[in-house]
Protein backbone atom coordinates (compact mmCIF):
# COMPACT_ATOMS: atom_id res chain seq x y z
CA UNK A 1 0.00 0.00 0.00
CA UNK A 2 2.85 2.31 0.65
CA UNK A 3 4.79 1.19 -2.39
CA UNK A 4 1.45 1.90 -4.69
CA UNK A 5 0.95 5.24 -2.50
CA UNK A 6 4.72 6.44 -3.21
CA UNK A 7 4.98 5.38 -6.78
CA UNK A 8 1.81 7.54 -7.54
CA UNK A 9 3.12 10.67 -6.22
CA UNK A 10 4.22 13.38 -8.87
CA UNK A 11 7.78 14.09 -9.99
CA UNK A 12 8.44 17.75 -8.69
CA UNK A 13 10.69 19.60 -11.01
CA UNK A 14 12.26 22.96 -11.26
CA UNK A 15 12.92 24.49 -15.10
CA UNK A 16 16.12 26.63 -15.31
CA UNK A 17 15.72 28.59 -18.45
CA UNK A 18 12.08 27.54 -18.91
CA UNK A 19 10.90 30.05 -21.74
CA UNK A 20 14.35 29.01 -23.58
CA UNK A 21 14.05 26.56 -27.04
CA UNK A 22 14.92 23.75 -24.03
CA UNK A 23 12.53 24.95 -21.52
CA UNK A 24 9.61 25.09 -23.68
CA UNK A 25 9.91 21.39 -24.88
CA UNK A 26 10.37 20.16 -21.39
CA UNK A 27 6.94 22.00 -20.76
CA UNK A 28 5.54 20.70 -23.70
CA UNK A 29 6.77 17.03 -22.81
CA UNK A 30 4.99 18.25 -18.97
CA UNK A 31 1.89 19.46 -20.65
CA UNK A 32 0.89 16.28 -22.65
CA UNK A 33 1.41 14.37 -19.77
CA UNK A 34 -0.26 15.86 -17.21
CA UNK A 35 -3.66 16.85 -19.39
CA UNK A 36 -3.79 13.36 -20.60
CA UNK A 37 -3.61 11.98 -17.56
CA UNK A 38 -5.88 14.94 -15.47
CA UNK A 39 -7.07 17.49 -18.75
CA UNK A 40 -4.94 20.15 -16.62
CA UNK A 41 -1.46 21.02 -17.65
CA UNK A 42 -0.67 21.66 -13.57
CA UNK A 43 -1.77 18.37 -12.19
CA UNK A 44 -0.89 14.78 -12.94
CA UNK A 45 2.46 13.11 -12.93
CA UNK A 46 4.60 15.87 -13.04
CA UNK A 47 4.24 19.08 -10.70
CA UNK A 48 6.01 22.12 -11.38
CA UNK A 49 8.27 23.21 -8.29
CA UNK A 50 9.19 26.27 -10.03
CA UNK A 51 10.27 28.20 -13.13
CA UNK A 52 12.74 30.76 -14.14
CA UNK A 53 13.58 33.14 -16.76
CA UNK A 54 16.57 35.27 -17.69
CA UNK A 55 14.42 38.75 -18.76
CA UNK A 56 11.14 37.52 -20.52
CA UNK A 57 8.47 38.51 -17.58
CA UNK A 58 5.84 38.34 -19.86
CA UNK A 59 6.32 34.29 -21.08
CA UNK A 60 7.45 33.80 -17.77
CA UNK A 61 3.89 34.78 -16.48
CA UNK A 62 2.36 32.96 -18.81
CA UNK A 63 4.17 29.71 -17.73
CA UNK A 64 2.86 30.47 -13.97
CA UNK A 65 -0.47 31.36 -14.80
CA UNK A 66 -0.72 27.77 -16.45
CA UNK A 67 1.54 25.48 -14.40
CA UNK A 68 1.04 26.91 -11.16
CA UNK A 69 4.72 26.77 -9.69
CA UNK A 70 5.59 27.06 -6.11
CA UNK A 71 8.31 30.12 -7.09
CA UNK A 72 9.22 32.00 -10.00
CA UNK A 73 12.61 33.50 -10.49
CA UNK A 74 13.94 36.08 -12.80
CA UNK A 75 17.70 36.96 -13.20
CA UNK A 76 17.11 40.67 -14.04
CA UNK A 77 16.54 42.37 -11.01
CA UNK A 78 15.27 45.28 -12.61
CA UNK A 79 12.77 43.11 -14.15
CA UNK A 80 11.21 41.78 -10.82
CA UNK A 81 8.31 44.67 -10.22
CA UNK A 82 6.59 44.05 -13.65
CA UNK A 83 6.44 39.94 -13.05
CA UNK A 84 5.52 40.43 -9.56
CA UNK A 85 2.35 42.89 -11.14
CA UNK A 86 1.49 39.96 -13.95
CA UNK A 87 1.29 37.07 -11.28
CA UNK A 88 -0.25 39.12 -8.53
CA UNK A 89 -3.26 36.92 -8.51
CA UNK A 90 -1.16 33.74 -8.31
CA UNK A 91 -0.32 32.26 -5.10
CA UNK A 92 3.12 32.05 -6.12
CA UNK A 93 6.71 33.42 -4.70
CA UNK A 94 8.55 36.30 -6.73
CA UNK A 95 12.57 36.02 -6.73
CA UNK A 96 14.99 37.96 -8.38
CA UNK A 97 18.63 37.91 -9.27
CA UNK A 98 21.58 35.66 -9.12
CA UNK A 99 20.25 34.68 -5.46
CA UNK A 100 16.67 34.06 -6.87
CA UNK A 101 17.75 31.21 -9.24
CA UNK A 102 20.05 29.68 -6.62
CA UNK A 103 16.61 29.58 -4.41
CA UNK A 104 14.63 28.11 -7.79
CA UNK A 105 17.27 25.21 -8.00
CA UNK A 106 17.93 24.72 -4.38
CA UNK A 107 13.97 24.16 -3.76
CA UNK A 108 11.93 20.61 -2.94
CA UNK A 109 12.48 19.60 -6.74
CA UNK A 110 13.13 16.09 -7.39
CA UNK A 111 14.58 16.89 -10.55
CA UNK A 112 15.82 20.21 -12.06
CA UNK A 113 16.21 21.15 -15.68
CA UNK A 114 19.76 23.11 -16.44
CA UNK A 115 18.98 25.19 -19.30
CA UNK A 116 20.74 28.57 -18.18
CA UNK A 117 22.92 29.72 -21.19
CA UNK A 118 26.31 30.53 -20.97
CA UNK A 119 27.81 31.06 -17.32
CA UNK A 120 25.12 32.78 -15.87
CA UNK A 121 24.29 28.77 -15.39
CA UNK A 122 26.77 27.77 -13.64
CA UNK A 123 25.64 28.93 -9.67
CA UNK A 124 22.57 28.10 -9.83
CA UNK A 125 23.01 24.44 -11.18
CA UNK A 126 25.82 23.89 -8.85
CA UNK A 127 22.98 24.61 -5.91
CA UNK A 128 21.21 21.38 -7.50
CA UNK A 129 23.61 19.67 -7.20
CA UNK A 130 24.49 20.27 -3.87
CA UNK A 131 20.84 19.29 -2.85
CA UNK A 132 21.64 15.54 -4.52
CA UNK A 133 18.96 16.04 -7.33
CA UNK A 134 18.67 14.45 -10.60
CA UNK A 135 19.98 17.45 -12.33
CA UNK A 136 19.27 17.35 -16.40
CA UNK A 137 21.86 19.04 -17.95
CA UNK A 138 21.63 21.28 -20.96
CA UNK A 139 23.97 24.26 -19.83
CA UNK A 140 27.50 23.34 -21.88
CA UNK A 141 29.32 25.88 -19.81
CA UNK A 142 28.94 23.72 -16.43
CA UNK A 143 31.62 21.04 -17.50
CA UNK A 144 33.17 23.74 -19.95
CA UNK A 145 33.85 25.77 -17.65
CA UNK A 146 34.16 24.10 -14.65
CA UNK A 147 34.31 20.30 -15.39
CA UNK A 148 36.40 19.24 -12.67
CA UNK A 149 34.78 21.02 -9.75
CA UNK A 150 31.47 19.96 -11.23
CA UNK A 151 31.57 16.69 -11.16
CA UNK A 152 33.96 16.68 -7.81
CA UNK A 153 30.18 18.07 -6.65
CA UNK A 154 28.29 15.47 -8.08
CA UNK A 155 30.02 12.40 -6.49
CA UNK A 156 30.05 15.05 -3.36
CA UNK A 157 26.36 15.01 -3.20
CA UNK A 158 25.17 11.85 -4.93
CA UNK A 159 23.41 14.09 -7.62
CA UNK A 160 22.21 12.02 -10.32
CA UNK A 161 23.37 13.87 -13.93
CA UNK A 162 21.78 13.31 -17.10
CA UNK A 163 23.29 14.85 -20.05
CA UNK A 164 20.07 16.43 -22.23
CA UNK A 165 22.42 17.49 -25.15
CA UNK A 166 21.04 14.77 -28.48
CA UNK A 167 24.83 13.64 -28.46
CA UNK A 168 25.71 13.02 -24.98
CA UNK A 169 22.09 11.57 -24.29
CA UNK A 170 22.44 9.19 -27.12
CA UNK A 171 26.05 8.03 -25.95
CA UNK A 172 24.35 7.82 -22.41
CA UNK A 173 22.07 5.18 -23.70
CA UNK A 174 24.48 2.97 -25.60
CA UNK A 175 27.67 3.40 -22.79
CA UNK A 176 28.36 0.51 -20.76
CA UNK A 177 29.41 2.36 -17.65
CA UNK A 178 29.95 -1.21 -16.44
CA UNK A 179 33.04 -1.96 -18.34
CA UNK A 180 34.29 1.15 -20.11
CA UNK A 181 37.63 -0.49 -20.80
CA UNK A 182 35.59 -2.24 -23.27
CA UNK A 183 35.15 0.85 -25.32
CA UNK A 184 37.52 2.11 -27.86
CA UNK A 185 35.55 5.54 -28.79
CA UNK A 186 32.55 7.58 -28.05
CA UNK A 187 32.12 9.67 -31.73
CA UNK A 188 29.80 12.61 -31.58
CA UNK A 189 27.66 13.66 -34.91
CA UNK A 190 27.49 17.10 -36.23
CA UNK A 191 25.25 18.16 -38.40
CA UNK A 192 27.50 20.71 -40.02
CA UNK A 193 25.59 23.67 -39.49
CA UNK A 194 24.10 25.95 -42.02
CA UNK A 195 28.08 26.59 -43.47
CA UNK A 196 28.68 22.63 -43.73
CA UNK A 197 29.52 23.01 -47.72
CA UNK A 198 29.94 27.44 -48.01
CA UNK A 199 33.15 28.59 -49.30
CA UNK A 200 35.58 30.29 -46.95
CA UNK A 201 34.77 33.66 -49.11
CA UNK A 202 30.71 32.42 -48.79
CA UNK A 203 31.42 32.52 -44.57
CA UNK A 204 33.18 36.27 -44.34
CA UNK A 205 30.33 37.53 -45.76
CA UNK A 206 28.15 35.35 -43.36
CA UNK A 207 25.31 37.80 -41.50
CA UNK A 208 24.12 36.76 -38.25
CA UNK A 209 20.41 35.86 -40.29
CA UNK A 210 22.12 33.00 -42.48
CA UNK A 211 24.50 31.85 -39.19
CA UNK A 212 21.20 31.06 -37.01
CA UNK A 213 19.20 29.41 -39.53
CA UNK A 214 20.39 25.86 -38.71
CA UNK A 215 19.12 23.22 -41.26
CA UNK A 216 18.08 20.81 -38.88
CA UNK A 217 17.37 22.08 -34.86
CA UNK A 218 15.52 25.05 -33.49
CA UNK A 219 17.58 26.56 -31.28
CA UNK A 220 18.53 30.23 -29.51
CA UNK A 221 20.78 32.45 -31.43
CA UNK A 222 23.45 32.20 -29.41
CA UNK A 223 23.52 28.29 -29.61
CA UNK A 224 22.56 28.17 -33.46
CA UNK A 225 26.13 30.55 -33.69
CA UNK A 226 27.73 27.34 -32.16
CA UNK A 227 26.54 24.96 -34.44
CA UNK A 228 27.70 26.86 -37.78
CA UNK A 229 31.22 27.80 -36.14
CA UNK A 230 31.31 24.07 -35.26
CA UNK A 231 32.16 25.29 -31.13
CA UNK A 232 29.20 23.83 -30.34
CA UNK A 233 30.80 20.45 -31.39
CA UNK A 234 34.40 21.37 -29.60
CA UNK A 235 32.36 22.41 -26.31
CA UNK A 236 30.83 19.12 -26.70
CA UNK A 237 34.05 17.29 -26.76
CA UNK A 238 35.10 19.05 -23.18
CA UNK A 239 31.45 17.98 -22.18
CA UNK A 240 31.79 14.21 -22.70
CA UNK A 241 35.39 14.02 -21.44
CA UNK A 242 33.66 14.82 -18.12
CA UNK A 243 30.15 12.87 -18.61
CA UNK A 244 31.87 9.38 -19.71
CA UNK A 245 34.97 7.57 -18.66
CA UNK A 246 37.42 7.78 -21.60
CA UNK A 247 40.31 9.70 -22.50
CA UNK A 248 40.73 13.00 -23.96
CA UNK A 249 41.84 10.86 -27.50
CA UNK A 250 39.10 8.54 -27.52
CA UNK A 251 36.39 11.58 -28.32
CA UNK A 252 36.07 11.82 -31.74
CA UNK A 253 33.56 14.35 -34.38
CA UNK A 254 31.99 12.82 -37.66
CA UNK A 255 29.77 15.41 -39.56
CA UNK A 256 26.43 13.87 -40.49
CA UNK A 257 24.05 16.30 -42.62
CA UNK A 258 20.98 14.22 -41.66
CA UNK A 259 21.17 14.64 -37.80
CA UNK A 260 19.41 11.11 -37.47
CA UNK A 261 22.59 9.11 -35.88
CA UNK A 262 23.19 11.38 -32.68
CA UNK A 263 26.13 9.81 -31.50
CA UNK A 264 28.07 6.44 -31.45
CA UNK A 265 29.84 4.24 -29.00
CA UNK A 266 32.71 1.88 -30.71
CA UNK A 267 33.81 -1.16 -29.00
CA UNK A 268 37.10 -2.97 -28.92
CA UNK A 269 35.69 -6.05 -30.51
CA UNK A 270 34.26 -4.21 -33.35
CA UNK A 271 30.83 -3.05 -32.58
CA UNK A 272 29.52 -0.04 -33.15
CA UNK A 273 25.99 1.19 -31.04
CA UNK A 274 24.24 4.18 -32.18
CA UNK A 275 20.91 5.98 -31.38
CA UNK A 276 18.91 7.29 -33.98
CA UNK A 277 16.14 9.22 -33.55
CA UNK A 278 14.36 12.16 -35.90
CA UNK A 279 16.03 15.79 -35.03
CA UNK A 280 13.60 16.80 -32.13
CA UNK A 281 15.38 17.57 -28.65
CA UNK A 282 11.47 16.32 -27.03
CA UNK A 283 13.20 13.05 -27.42
CA UNK A 284 16.40 13.03 -25.51
CA UNK A 285 14.53 15.47 -22.82
CA UNK A 286 11.76 12.52 -22.23
CA UNK A 287 14.38 10.30 -21.84
CA UNK A 288 15.68 11.96 -18.64
CA UNK A 289 11.99 13.34 -17.44
CA UNK A 290 10.93 9.51 -17.32
CA UNK A 291 14.31 7.48 -16.81
CA UNK A 292 14.92 4.88 -15.81
CA UNK A 293 11.05 4.70 -17.62
CA UNK A 294 9.91 5.56 -21.20
CA UNK A 295 7.68 8.29 -22.13
CA UNK A 296 5.29 8.71 -25.06
CA UNK A 297 6.60 11.60 -27.31
CA UNK A 298 4.57 12.90 -30.41
CA UNK A 299 7.56 13.04 -32.60
CA UNK A 300 7.69 11.59 -35.95
CA UNK A 301 8.64 8.35 -35.90
CA UNK A 302 12.14 7.86 -38.16
CA UNK A 303 11.50 6.44 -41.18
CA UNK A 304 15.47 5.31 -42.68
CA UNK A 305 13.24 3.66 -45.89
CA UNK A 306 11.93 7.42 -46.76
CA UNK A 307 15.29 8.95 -45.89
CA UNK A 308 17.39 6.62 -48.41
CA UNK A 309 21.00 6.92 -47.46
CA UNK A 310 23.40 8.70 -44.18
CA UNK A 311 25.80 10.02 -44.92
CA UNK A 312 28.89 11.09 -42.92
CA UNK A 313 32.00 13.41 -43.24
CA UNK A 314 35.27 14.38 -41.04
CA UNK A 315 34.76 17.92 -40.47
CA UNK A 316 36.85 20.55 -42.20
CA UNK A 317 39.12 21.96 -39.76
CA UNK A 318 40.46 24.72 -42.06
CA UNK A 319 36.61 26.13 -42.73
CA UNK A 320 35.83 25.23 -38.55
CA UNK A 321 39.34 26.06 -36.76
CA UNK A 322 37.21 26.28 -33.64
CA UNK A 323 36.74 22.61 -33.46
CA UNK A 324 40.38 22.11 -33.60
CA UNK A 325 40.66 25.17 -31.04
CA UNK A 326 38.70 23.80 -28.54
CA UNK A 327 40.24 20.31 -28.92
CA UNK A 328 43.59 21.87 -28.15
CA UNK A 329 41.73 23.68 -25.11
CA UNK A 330 40.95 20.43 -23.51
CA UNK A 331 44.11 19.08 -23.83
CA UNK A 332 46.07 22.02 -22.38
CA UNK A 333 43.46 21.41 -19.37
CA UNK A 334 43.01 23.90 -15.89
CA UNK A 335 41.97 27.19 -16.81
CA UNK A 336 42.21 26.88 -20.69
CA UNK A 337 38.62 25.83 -21.23
CA UNK A 338 36.64 28.60 -19.17
CA UNK A 339 38.71 30.93 -20.93
CA UNK A 340 37.85 29.46 -24.20
CA UNK A 341 34.40 29.48 -23.18
CA UNK A 342 33.85 33.10 -22.22
CA UNK A 343 36.01 34.59 -25.36
CA UNK A 344 32.98 33.03 -27.67
CA UNK A 345 30.01 34.03 -25.47
CA UNK A 346 31.57 37.80 -25.60
CA UNK A 347 32.81 37.34 -29.54
CA UNK A 348 29.62 35.77 -30.73
CA UNK A 349 27.41 38.31 -29.18
CA UNK A 350 29.63 40.78 -30.90
CA UNK A 351 29.01 39.09 -34.19
CA UNK A 352 25.11 38.93 -33.48
CA UNK A 353 25.04 42.78 -32.96
CA UNK A 354 26.97 43.12 -36.41
CA UNK A 355 30.28 44.61 -34.68
CA UNK A 356 32.42 41.78 -36.12
CA UNK A 357 32.60 38.98 -38.98
CA UNK A 358 31.51 35.58 -38.83
CA UNK A 359 34.78 34.45 -39.26
CA UNK A 360 36.43 37.09 -36.63
CA UNK A 361 34.72 34.36 -34.00
CA UNK A 362 37.03 32.10 -34.23
CA UNK A 363 40.20 35.02 -34.40
CA UNK A 364 38.93 36.43 -30.82
CA UNK A 365 39.13 33.17 -29.46
CA UNK A 366 42.26 32.39 -30.55
CA UNK A 367 44.20 35.03 -29.58
CA UNK A 368 42.27 34.96 -26.26
CA UNK A 369 44.15 31.68 -25.40
CA UNK A 370 47.41 32.37 -26.50
CA UNK A 371 47.29 36.12 -24.75
CA UNK A 372 46.29 33.74 -21.27
CA UNK A 373 49.83 31.91 -21.58
CA UNK A 374 50.67 33.45 -18.43
CA UNK A 375 47.71 30.81 -16.91
CA UNK A 376 49.19 27.99 -16.19
CA UNK A 377 46.53 25.90 -18.02
CA UNK A 378 47.39 22.32 -17.10
CA UNK A 379 48.74 23.31 -13.34
CA UNK A 380 45.70 24.80 -11.69
CA UNK A 381 43.54 22.41 -9.85
CA UNK A 382 40.20 24.77 -9.88
CA UNK A 383 38.93 24.44 -5.74
CA UNK A 384 36.27 27.02 -6.00
CA UNK A 385 33.10 28.62 -8.25
CA UNK A 386 34.96 32.12 -7.43
CA UNK A 387 37.83 31.64 -8.76
CA UNK A 388 36.06 30.38 -12.06
CA UNK A 389 33.83 33.58 -12.18
CA UNK A 390 37.21 35.17 -11.79
CA UNK A 391 38.94 33.49 -14.92
CA UNK A 392 35.66 33.94 -17.01
CA UNK A 393 35.74 37.59 -16.10
CA UNK A 394 39.33 38.32 -16.93
CA UNK A 395 38.44 36.48 -20.18
CA UNK A 396 35.55 38.59 -21.18
CA UNK A 397 37.58 41.41 -20.93
CA UNK A 398 40.00 40.59 -22.99
CA UNK A 399 37.39 39.13 -25.43
CA UNK A 400 35.78 42.28 -25.86
CA UNK A 401 39.27 43.99 -26.12
CA UNK A 402 40.22 41.94 -29.23
CA UNK A 403 36.85 42.17 -30.63
CA UNK A 404 36.83 46.07 -30.20
CA UNK A 405 40.03 45.68 -32.23
CA UNK A 406 38.54 44.16 -35.03
CA UNK A 407 35.45 46.37 -35.04
CA UNK A 408 37.86 49.40 -35.91
CA UNK A 409 40.31 47.73 -38.11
Amino acid sequence: MTSQAAKSEPKSVAILGATGSIGQNTLDLIRRANQAATGTSHEGPYRVDSLTAGSRVAELAALAHEFRPRQIAVADEAARPSLEDLVSDLDCEVAAGTSGLEEAAAGPSDWVMAAIVGAAGLSPTLQAVRQGKTVVLANKECLVCAGDLFMREVVAAGATLLPADSEHNAIYQVFDFDRPEAIQSITLTASGGPFREATLAQMRRATPEEAVAHPNWSMGAKISVDSATMMNKGLEVIEAYHLFPVEKEQIEVLCHPQSVVHSFVTYKDGSTLAQLGSPDMRTPISYTLAWPDRMAVPVTPLNLGGLGQLTFETPDLSRFPLLKIAQVALQRGGLAPTILNAANEVAVSQFLHRKIGFLDIAEVVERALERSESFDFGGIVLENLEQVMDVDARARSLATELTAKLAVA
